[in-house]
């Protein structure tokens, strides 16, 4: 069993291996071109950025500030329609020290996600136009790039790494309860256009104080985990890749649980085409490995399984409005009646000028809790949702009217005594 997860983490690592030095390869062939390429730093919380990336392919697109030779920052604020106003910052750095500007974007209230996006992205490519003036790619670009510099990212010698640390923790003190809850994680992630990896480490610790009747109750909630992602660009709609999870979870009765999962992805709509419209299949088949803390409802301790997992989302982002839809179904090759089906949705929907319907929700089917203890809950953890109970569904959901008229063109911005309900 080591031997082949070995075996198999090696293989895995010569594989990213070759990938990085092809990749480094290709890299010093476009120098020459990335170098007349504007580097710019976007600080912005809100912004569709693979958005913004493809319709302004002609700059690079730095992680640092101080590798950046244009400091871009994005902020908005409420206006009194009901509206937003985008206030896009550019500050020069290095040679275009100096070189600064403001330009503002106002979005009306019946606009739809899709409309802002499209308008404050525009405003955003015309303040850079003074700066790609200057620089050796100027007969390339017009208000809209020629399509001659394809996208292109900073090249540096962290290789397309990028790491997280957080380190998140929360007390919460009343005179009759006690709350210390600790979050904390490692994220590092090399992302390039033919091979995406991601790895993940986090910790999660709850533990909670009650006084109740001169009764002191503690209750405890912890959890951890390892992920691995690794997926290959096999053409513009095809994907491989796999994912491997150790993890535990007092909440699912998980002493510890190890899953291995190679799926495949089939994108009906070019990749090229995601931030507008996708509509995603992916499929996967894999080992898990569980050691349960308690004894299960089905009297297992551990257990190896086998299952496999169909994920179809739809996504679309138009001018009439949004839609975000998702399928996910899974069972256990040993017993097909070990399923779950579930079904999530949100849809944005303009109908007429200033009036808009929002519908989000998900329901599910549930019939794979095959990590419940058999002893099930007492009341203080179903009270306090220390561990998971048995269900066979799951219902959510939401409907929402927004109508919207008098004035368009009140573009002003108080800010006193704050935004009211905004």
């Amino acid at each position: 069993m080591n031997y082949k997860i070995i075996t198999g983490l090696s293989l895995l690592l010569f594989i990213v291996t070759s990938f990085s030095l092809k990749a480094q390869e290709q890299n010093k062939a476009a120098d020459s071109l990335r170098s007349k390429v504007i580097r710019i730093f976007v600080d912005c919380h809100r912004c569709d950025m693979d958005y913004i990336r493809r319709e302004v392919p002609y700059v690079n697109y730095v992680r640092d500030v101080k590798e950046a030779q244009v400091y871009v920052l994005v902020t908005r604020q409420q206006t009194g329609s009901g509206g937003r106003e985008y206030t896009i910052t550019y500050i020069g750095q290095e040679e275009f020290a100096g070189l600064n500007d403001t330009l503002v974007y106002h979005s009306n209230p019946d606009n739809t996600d899709d409309n802002i996006r499209e308008g404050s992205t525009k405003m955003f490519s015309l303040g850079l136009m003074r700066y790609v003036a200057r620089s050796a790619l100027y007969d390339e670009v017009e208000i809209n790039h020629l399509g001659i510099t394809e996208e292109v990212e900073v090249v540096d010698n962290w290789d397309n790494w990028v790491f997280e640390i957080e380190f998140d923790p929360e007390i919460e003190l009343e005179e009759s309860r006690k709350s210390i809850n600790f979050d904390n994680s490692i994220n590092a992630s090399r992302i390039t256009h033919a091979l995406k990896y991601e790895f993940g480490a986090d910790m999660r610790f709850r533990e909670t104080k009650y006084i109740y009747s001169d009764t002191t109750y503690i209750s405890n909630r912890n959890s951890w985990g390892i992920d691995n992602l690794l997926v290959f660009s096999l053409s513009d709609h095809w994907s491989a890749g796999v994912r491997t999870d150790l993890s535990s979870s007092t909440y699912r009765n998980l002493k510890s649980s190890f899953d291995f999962t190679p799926s495949i992805e089939y994108n009906i709509f070019p990749y090229s085409e995601s931030t507008r419209r996708q509509l995603r299949m992916l499929y996967g088949i894999g080992y898990s490995y569980n050691n349960y803390i308690d004894t299960t409802i089905y009297d297992k301790t551990e257990e190896h399984l086998l299952e496999q997992s169909l994920d179809i989302a739809y996504r679309v982002q138009q001018k009439w409005g949004s839609v975000n839809i998702s399928l996910e179904a899974s069972s256990y090759l040993h017993d097909l009646s070990k399923n779950r089906i579930e079904l999530d949705g949100w849809i944005s929907i303009r109908i007429i000028k200033g009036l808009s319907l929002s519908i989000n929700g998900g329901v599910a089917r549930i019939n794979n809790q095959i990590t419940l203890p058999k002893e099930g809950a007492d009341e203080a953890e179903i009270l306090l949702r220390l561990q998971e109970l048995r269900t066979a569904y799951s219902i959510e959901g939401s409907v929402g009217f927004t109508y919207t008229f008098g004035s368009i063109y009140n573009n002003i911005v108080n800010p006193r005594f704050g935004n009211g309900r905004y």
